[in-house]
């Protein structure tokens, strides 16, 4: 990709206190990244496809090495992306396939999930071993397993459980863990670079053949818009979940002497999806110390139709007009190349220390 003229910042980039050292010492340079996470944020993603294709496509591969993707829900989906054999080619798949769903006033959970399903085969086209088995990339998908009434998959009851979710997470967002079972899958290879998972109930699976695929539904599915995913192999009787239900924007311990590059939809790390409302509910200082966040400004946004990313009530928004929607998520997916070239030109031209704030 080459840069271009950009009359108004794109980008913002904040980094936390030792990645902040380290680029106004050092610069950034692709072979000091060793961490990618990637959000939960549904069609989010498509507003920052630009950045990834930069990334994945270009930039990253300059100094190959071994590198842990952490993703929940679309981010999981995003890295699956980035582990195909050309990951530029699965990037534009996802927002292609994305963008192409289509439903309706009555569409049933079961058909949303049933879309969702062919959504995955046709992103992955029996690609599965070469996600296990990439060289360089090793992929990590944040899961959950539901617990009381969200185990189940009757509207109400499910309804009901979600209503107790959130009475508990006002209260404290430890009180989660009375709701939630925190499932790391990943890569056989190598455990996921995370120190000790203590604020949850927290297992690390290995994914193989036969459950990457569950792994990836189940981190996806929000409840009441998708159903569960029952009893993935490997991890055990159950009903699994959206992986941003407990790690929304992934405030995670990540342990590894590299950086952790955070390409983002917003300059904010959000613990979990409950606490969407709540912005006294920060992320962790010390574990986001090796962050680099590269997320839309707000420059651009204001250029954004509706002013903001494809998101989730686009689809009640453009409701009856699918066309009108499909147009919308394109215009944000072509305007988000921006994104990557502004990257690019940032660390080539060795100016990225000066666009950096604090994390």
């Amino acid at each position: 990709m080459s840069s271009i003229h950009i009359s108004r910042p794109a980008l913002e980039i904040r980094a936390g206190s030792l990645a902040l050292a380290h680029i106004r010492e050092r610069g950034l340079n692709p072979e000091d990244v060793a961490i990618l996470p990637g959000a939960a944020g549904g069609p989010k993603a498509l507003g920052i496809q630009g950045l990834d294709l930069a990334l994945f496509g270009d930039w990253l591969p300059r100094a190959p090495r071994i590198r842990t993707l952490i993703g929940a829900s679309i981010g999981s989906w995003r890295f699956a992306s980035a582990c195909l054999p050309d990951p530029v080619a699965g990037f534009r798949r996802l927002g292609e396939l994305y963008t192409s769903l289509r439903f309706g006033r009555k569409t049933s959970i079961a058909e949303v999930t049933r879309s969702c399903r062919e959504m995955l085969e046709a992103l992955l086209q029996d690609q599965d071993d070469a996600i296990l088995d990439n060289a360089h990339y090793r992929l990590t998908v944040m899961v959950v397993r539901s617990q009381g009434l969200l185990a189940g998959e009757r509207r109400l009851q499910v309804a009901l459980g979600l209503t107790s979710v959130i009475a508990s997470n006002l209260l404290s967002r430890r009180r989660l863990a009375g709701h939630f079972e925190r499932i790391v899958m990943h890569d056989p290879r190598q455990a996921p670079p995370l120190g000790e998972l203590s604020d949850f109930p927290s297992r690390c699976i290995p994914m193989d053949r036969l459950n990457l695929r569950a792994a990836l539904l189940a981190s996806g599915s929000i409840p009441l818009v998708m159903e569960g995913i029952r009893d993935i192999p490997g991890v055990g009787p159950g009903t699994y979940r959206d992986g941003g239900l407990l790690d929304y924007h992934l405030d995670l311990p990540y342990q590894e002497p590299g950086l952790v590059l955070y390409p983002h939809f917003t300059h904010r790390v959000i613990p979990g999806w409950f606490d969407k409302s709540m912005p006294w509910r920060k992320a962790d200082q010390q574990r986001l110390s090796r962050v680099v966040l590269l997320s839309p400004s707000a420059e651009y946004l204001d250029g954004l139709p509706h002013g903001k990313l494809p998101d989730r009530t686009d689809f009640k928004r453009y409701l009856g007009n699918d066309e009108g929607r499909a147009r919308y998520w394109r215009q944000a997916m072509a305007e988000s190349q921006r994104l990557g070239d502004e990257f690019l030109d940032l660390v080539e031209n060795g100016k990225l220390s000066e666009r950096l704030k604090p994390l």
